[in-house]
């Protein structure tokens, strides 16, 4: 069933059925030219896109409205689809009006938006729970309890967890992924086909940055430390997000300085710490340098490869029991998995019967040839023996310094004095690898090597610290060109009046306070530079809650008179630098029109021992006399335990102790 039959299945008083909705191509949807051309600011290429959006009449929730777009994912089969949700979210009927994530991130100077808009596929489960709202009008809960009132804002697709994509962003550009839960968690799609999605949706709207908190695991593994690990930055840099802001006082030198540290771990004395507790993690790396083409030197070189090789195993490939050739790992291999099985034994069985011990290559093949005929096939399977364990035997493969001719010979593994190569096999006969075997492995090794222990000296102090730190570094950032991401420029309107331009206006109060972030204002050049402070002035107020009483008295940086025309003065794409003040305010105008509520709401301040001054997302406990709040973590309390009822600070604590005694 779709997602559409899931969110309208009880909505008996829909005026218009899916049929009658437009469908949009998945992999194409926000493409330029698709559906609309965006040429201008984010905020007016939203508004072009809801154009072709179907409206939900039905929906409307606490203040908010809805739009949907049906998405065809594959062309053959047009009845697999998905919907895309679009929810306009006013800030004055939003309950949460203050962005956590714009203050996780470090924008919290950043000034309240007027509107956010939420793109959201729903999943099957929050598209089913979502229905039950709609189709009773907002009069009962997800239970079927009956209402008198409204339902509240958890019913809605904005407040359910568990969307298979869900990002919002402000009006004015800046952007938050919340959430991408891929085929693991049930969805059509992987999570790479919603990425690149949701960067489509991003680049083609004209986003200005879009920030995500990157908590995925797989397997009880953390991707941002694997992937650190294996390729020097996590899961999501494939689409360009890079560190952003750090928790518990971590910095983007850190960072790196910390994946530098790890991925350099030599593999000789992480095994050295770790053999005498961990006999497997030595078969590990045997089994995987024998099928490296290269040498594994550091923890960065075994974890790559091991990625790497995931994605080129076959899925249907399944080892046999008692005999493995070792050598079916080439997926381009055109023999089945059966045939070089067979081809692998006559070998084997041609060496057992040689009588000297060291057999020739032409030799061993001449044999063979009596059971197989597929010469190709013998080729193939003797160029990829060596070394291998088959069965009880190792097969040999040397190079004769004198005949210059390849030689091969069996060794019983039994009698074998070849201790690496002991070592090598100890724990397993086989040399192919599955990928359930592979997956495996990587959790063991990361378990092992990353997480489970915990040493305090040498090469694992490094791993426990380095680790901790990049586990710390979670909030990632994608920052798109805002000054060039206006392409279409000097573009004449059909009915000829004069060009446009962009302007990148900058609001700066007569204290100097200057506001942020720079907004990009489009106007006709045509006017003059008192009309220009009059529409800069419409922009902002439309754009941020507290603007109302915004005045516009001078642009600080263009020396022009009132009169002058913009066009000619300045120039398309400039900077300018706009001095403001405010009517009816005062000078208390700012105090909740920020994104930070850090000094409001009984908010203190932030000062942490770990140097952390802004609020990370992480959980904090206040000091019961100076208010300062740190984080639990850095003041020993557990996760696990709830917060002191009575907390003193450090500092207050000692004050206390040296204070003199209170005279009676």
């Amino acid at each position: 069933m779709s997602q559409l039959d899931y969110l309208h299945a009880c909505n008996k008083r829909r005026k218009r059925s899916s049929a009658d909705q437009r469908v949009f191509r998945f992999k194409s949807f926000c493409e330029p030219g698709y559906p609309a051309q965006f040429d201008g600011p984010f905020w007016n290429n939203v508004k072009a896109l809801l154009e072709f959006g179907h409206f939900e009449t039905n929906y409307s929730i606490n203040g908010m409205i809805s739009w949907s777009f049906q998405l065809q994912l594959h062309r053959h089969r047009p009845e697999h689809r998905i919907f895309l949700f679009v929810i306009e979210e006013p800030v004055e009927a939003s309950i949460y009006r203050y962005c956590k994530h714009c203050r996780y991130i470090g924008w919290g100077q950043h000034m309240i938006c007027n509107m956010m808009y939420h793109f959201v596929v729903p999943s099957k489960e929050t598209a089913a729970m979502a229905s039950t709202c709609l189709s009773c009008q907002g009069n009962c809960c997800s239970d079927g309890t009956v209402l008198t009132a409204r339902c509240t804002k958890s019913c809605s697709l904005v407040e359910l967890e568990g969307h298979t994509l869900h990002g919002v962003f402000h009006c004015n550009g800046f952007g938050h992924l919340l959430c991408v839960n891929g085929l693991e968690m049930g969805s059509d799609l992987a999570g790479d086909q919603l990425m690149d999605f949701w960067d489509r949706i991003c680049t083609g709207l004209r986003a200005r940055k879009v920030s995500l908190t990157d908590i995925s695991q797989k397997k009880g593994m953390d991707l941002r430390l694997l992937h650190g690990l294996a390729y020097g930055g996590p899961w999501f840099s494939r689409w360009d997000y890079k560190f952003g802001r750090g928790s518990f006082g971590v910095t983007e030198s850190m960072y790196q300085k910390s994946i530098q540290a790890l991925q350099n771990i030599p593999l000789c004395l992480l095994f050295h710490h770790l053999s005498p507790l961990d006999n497997y993690l030595p078969v590990i790396f045997s089994r995987y340098q024998a099928l490296s083409e290269h040498s594994l030197i550091t923890l960065n070189d075994l974890f790559h490869f091991m990625l790497e090789l995931r994605s080129r195993l076959p899925k249907d490939t399944a080892p046999s029991d008692l005999f493995n050739p070792g050598i079916l790992l080439e997926t381009s291999c055109r023999w089945s998995p059966k045939r070089v099985e067979m081809a692998t034994r006559v070998i084997v069985e041609a060496l057992k019967t040689s009588e000297p011990k060291w057999v020739s290559r032409q030799e061993v093949r001449d044999a063979a040839r009596a059971y197989i005929g597929d010469t190709g096939l013998l080729d193939f399977v003797l160029k990829s023996l060596g070394n291998h364990v088959v069965g009880k035997y190792i097969v040999r493969r040397t190079l004769n310094p004198v005949t210059k001719v390849l030689e091969y010979c069996l060794e019983d593994k039994s009698v074998s004095q070849d201790h690496s190569l002991m070592v090598r096999e100890s724990k397993s006969n086989m040399m192919m690898v599955t990928r359930v075997q592979l997956a495996m492995d990587i959790v063991y090794l990361y378990q092992s090597a990353l997480r489970e222990r915990k040493p305090t000296t040498g090469q694992g102090s490094t791993i426990l610290i380095a680790s901790r730190v990049i586990l710390d570094s979670k909030h990632l950032i994608k920052e798109f060109n805002f000054h060039q991401n206006l392409s279409l420029r000097n573009k004449f309107s059909l009915n000829g009046e004069d060009n446009l331009i962009d302007l990148f206006c900058t609001l700066q109060l007569k204290d100097r306070q200057v506001l942020q972030p720079t907004e990009n204002v489009r106007l006709k050049g045509i006017i003059n530079i008192e009309e220009l402070k009059r529409e800069a002035e419409k922009w902002f107020k439309d754009m941020y809650w507290g603007m109302k009483g915004l005045v516009i008295q001078s642009i600080l940086n263009v020396n022009a008179n009132e009169n002058d025309f913009v066009c000619g003065m300045i120039e398309d794409g400039r900077d300018v630098i706009l001095e403001a003040g405010f009517v009816g305010d005062g000078d208390g105008w700012n105090m909740y029109k920020f994104e930070s509520k850090c000094h409001n709401e009984g908010y203190g301040r932030i000062e942490c021992a770990c140097g952390a001054k802004e609020d990370d997302g992480e959980r904090m406990v206040g000091c019961d006399i100076c208010e300062v709040l740190q984080h639990t973590r850095c003041v020993r309390i557990p996760n696990n335990e709830d917060v002191p009822r009575i907390f003193l600070c450090n500092r207050c604590e000692q004050d206390i102790i040296l204070s003199p005694s209170l005279v009676m």
